[in-house]
């Protein structure tokens, strides 16, 4: 038997799992303050539905879940010994994020649901990535999301509110990009990439913290696409030249779609109070194919890369109820979060001290636990037998987190 996890999985530790309830409890007190409620999906998501969701390159790395008993049976003997897909022996898949499983979970309960529909999802997803630091086939995503608000109001309670939940965490030092993809396709158009094309310039564009702008100059030149385009935007990607937000609605075709983006930007940063940053960023891509308007980032020069993400996907929802309903949403990087928090040694400010209560067969089990119970006004406290050479077990209790011990002597209660 094999006792590692999965590649691309892994254990967690006690002092890590610490970690993570804190930042989640600090997440969902800010979100469920703000009138956010919780809801939960299942794992596992009909394999159409994943197939039909403008993932992008999320697509490529569905976990599928081969069809079961007789229709597993059914699918081999059609083939009769020729080569078969994956997708002819496959009817369902893994999530590979929160925003599909939401949008099914709508259409489903739309006449149960209060509107809009501010909903909070924490759960885990499944991505076939290959494993490497940073990336892993399975963990944890924390979103929030409104549903049927076309209003720019949606996008600026998201970033408030997101906002404040990093506060609330720790952080401070960070700042949240925005950029509307409808503005970023005209750019794009404007430099020559055709309009149908656009979906894989912005996949590959969306790469660019990940293989740089040489890396976006050959996947480009790779998918053929025109020489003059990829020039325009590898010179665009590498000026350094600051692109005001000015400069870009000045030249957009839709006065609306910039008015939009400015008001968000503007109103946030009202919000904000300076806590924290609103700016717009022309390089701001965000890879999923469902985005139709705004997108946003959390970016700090505390940490490389992005620590969470989002944006509106009106379009979505529409796939299963043939009607557009306006939605929005705002993804925390909870993994990097914890990660970062880890690496930095992190101690959890309103935690109790851990209190290990050492007791032997001199006292009975009921008034040890009695004892215990009283000390959980002050302490996290574990009752716990003590060994025959107390050396060892002091040290790894102390390893563990333990700063004080509680012991029974004479029949009185001591804490040290």
């Amino acid at each position: 038997m094999k006792i590692n996890a999965l590649k691309g999985m892994r254990d967690i530790l006690p002092a890590e799992q610490r970690i993570r309830d804190y930042v989640q409890r600090k997440i969902l007190e800010t979100y469920r303050a703000s009138g956010f409620e919780r809801i939960s999906t299942p794992i596992l998501e009909d394999s159409e539905n994943l197939d039909k969701s403008d993932g992008g390159d999320n697509l490529n790395l569905v976990f599928k879940v081969l069809k079961r008993g007789e229709k597993l049976d059914a699918a081999l003997a059609e083939k009769s010994g020729e080569p078969v897909s994956a997708a002819e022996l496959s009817d369902m898949g893994l999530r590979y994020d929160l925003t599909l499983p939401l949008s099914r979970f709508f259409a489903a309960n739309s006449n149960s649901l209060q509107f809009p529909f501010k909903v909070i999802q924490t759960d885990r997803v499944y991505r076939a990535e290959r494993p490497q630091k940073g990336r892993l086939r399975e963990f944890v995503q924390c979103d929030i999301d409104i549903l049927g608000d076309s209003s720019c109001n949606a996008e600026v309670e998201l970033i408030d509110v997101t906002a404040r939940a990093m506060l609330n965490i720790g952080f401070s030092d960070f700042t949240i990009n925005v950029n509307d993809r409808r503005i970023l396709r005209n750019m794009l158009q404007t430099m020559g990439f055709a309009p149908e094309t656009l979906d894989s310039v912005c996949i590959t564009f969306d790469k660019l913290d990940k293989i740089g702008a040489s890396g976006i100059e050959a996947e480009l030149r790779e998918k053929q696409f025109p020489e003059n385009a990829v020039s325009s935007l590898v010179s665009f990607i590498s000026s350094g030249k600051q692109i005001t937000l000015d400069s870009v609605v000045a030249n957009c075709s839709d006065s609306s779609v910039a008015d939009d983006l400015k008001y968000v930007i503007s109103t946030a940063q009202a919000v904000s109070g300076g806590a924290y940053k609103v700016e717009y960023s022309p390089n701001l891509v965000r890879g999923q194919g469902y985005y139709t308007g705004m997108v946003f980032e959390i970016a700090s020069s505390a940490f490389s890369g992005a620590v969470g993400g989002g944006g509106r996907y009106d379009n979505m929802i529409g796939k299963f109820i043939g009607q557009d309903v306006p939605a929005v949403g705002f993804s925390i990087g909870f993994e990097r979060i914890c990660g970062i928090l880890l690496e930095q040694g992190f101690q959890i400010p309103d935690e109790k001290e851990k209190c290990a209560f050492l007791y032997g067969d001199e006292t009975p089990f009921p008034e040890v636990l009695s004892y215990a119970e009283k000390l959980r006004k002050d302490y996290a406290v574990s009752v716990i037998r003590k060994a025959k050479k107390p050396g060892p077990q002091f040290a790894m209790l102390e390893q563990q987190g333990y700063t004080k011990f509680a012991r029974i002597t004479d029949g009185q209660l001591t804490v040290k």
